[in-house]
């Protein structure tokens, strides 16, 4: 592995993810495949392109939220 020398940053991948909304529920199109949410304002279920399931709660103005992962991947 190549030694960086201080104050110089990691080089950053790139990452792309498409969102769409229709009505409670979002679609997230990646290069992974297609993931997708539903709830409303504080409270939100997900499930991502790669199967992960997520609850995720949240205070909205604060920038405040607590994410749970569910279960394990089918």
């Amino acid at each position: 592995m190549p030694v960086r020398p201080p104050g110089i940053p990691a080089p950053m991948g790139w990452h792309y993810r498409k969102s769409t909304r229709v009505g409670p529920f979002r679609f997230n199109l990646s290069r992974k495949g297609v993931g997708h949410s539903v709830g409303a304002r504080g409270a939100r279920y997900s499930r991502s392109a790669d199967g992960r399931r997520a609850m995720t709660f949240r205070i909205p103005g604060t920038g405040l939220s607590w994410r749970r992962p569910l279960g394990k991947r089918r």
